[in-house]
């Protein structure tokens, strides 16, 4: 399989594509985000990495970093945590207040955002909001082996001063007690977590632990279980990408898991680690050129799930 050369293509293809789709101006520091750039890296099984285009540029990787939030909060309460957080599809806006008020504070999924608040609440634990942040940057880094990876500070103020809807979620859910800590504590650890900054070949590498049945490359041991790799990686087929996940899995057939930063991780079992960025969005809120580019990747390799 000649991946270099279709990842020269697909970057070629995406240079010159007119439809990018639309940056998240919703949140400030992304809204003056070039939408020309586009990037990929892929991760084999074998370690080898393959990239085009603004692979090495970072960017935000925002609720893409709520795979790496779940699998601390899983490593922290275990299977507890399903108690407080459900594994359905939501089938609504990733920032939905509707659905939380009829389902009693309970968030559908770890990847909408309520239900990212409540993984940020088991993750601060009885901690200091710096210390839980400290964690979670450390283990990106240690999954990546990129000390260099950080948290663009302008952009976690920018989200901190627009977050408003994010409050109104978190401060819901204390209503119907599923949030066991200082509530603003908790918004700091998820703010925080989204603003990390990363490029497409330190997010796929990140990703390979998850590729290999839950074991980092690098060590040989176990990040988490290869039953707990599995099911993190049935929630990103089945919701990472909101209300267009199911569009994606028809589409794709390939765990992946977006954020509006235009980042998207993928991730296809035993076989390889992706990552892609372009910043401008769909209507549902995923990385246009990035959904494109992937669905063309798993065509060419066969990569799909359903794939025997």
């Amino acid at each position: 399989m000649d991946l270099a050369g279709l990842i020269e293509e697909i970057t070629a293809d995406a240079a010159h594509a007119v439809d990018r789709g639309k940056v998240a101006d919703y949140i400030p520091s992304l809204g003056g985000v070039d939408p020309k750039h586009f990037g990929i890296a892929i991760v084999t099984a074998d370690g080898t990495v393959h990239k085009g285009g603004d692979a090495d540029v970072s960017f935000s990787i925002q609720s893409v970093s709520k795979v790496f939030a779940l699998t601390l909060a899983l490593g922290k309460i275990g299977e507890t945590l399903w108690r407080r957080v459900g594994v359905e599809p939501s089938g609504s806006a990733f920032n939905s207040v509707v659905q939380l008020e009829a389902e009693k504070g309970i968030p559908r999924n770890p990847f909408i955002n309520a239900g990212a608040i409540v993984v940020s609440d088991v993750v601060l634990g009885g901690s200091e909001p710096r210390e839980a942040i400290g964690d979670i940057l450390r283990f990106v880094r240690f999954l990546s082996g990129d000390e260099s990876v950080f948290i663009d500070s302008e952009v976690a103020s920018s989200e901190e001063q627009t977050g408003f809807r994010n409050a109104a979620l978190a401060n819901y859910m204390r209503s119907f007690n599923n949030m066991e800590h200082d509530v603003g504590g908790a918004l700091r650890v998820y703010f925080h977590q989204c603003a990390i900054a990363m490029n497409c070949t330190q997010l796929a590498l990140a990703g390979r632990f998850l590729m290999l049945d839950g074991r980092h490359p690098d060590t040989g041991r176990a990040v988490v279980s290869a039953v707990r790799a599995r099911r993190i990686m049935a929630l990103m087929l089945t919701c990472g990408h909101y209300d267009g996940s199911g569009e994606f899995a028809f589409r794709v057939g390939i765990p992946g898991k977006s954020g509006v930063g235009g980042g998207i991780l993928a991730i296809v079992p035993g076989k390889a680690s992706i990552a892609v960025w372009s910043p401008g969005l769909n209507k549902r809120g995923n990385s246009h050129l990035g959904s494109e580019a992937l669905e063309r990747l798993a065509a060419a390799t066969n990569w799909s799930v359903f794939t025997p």
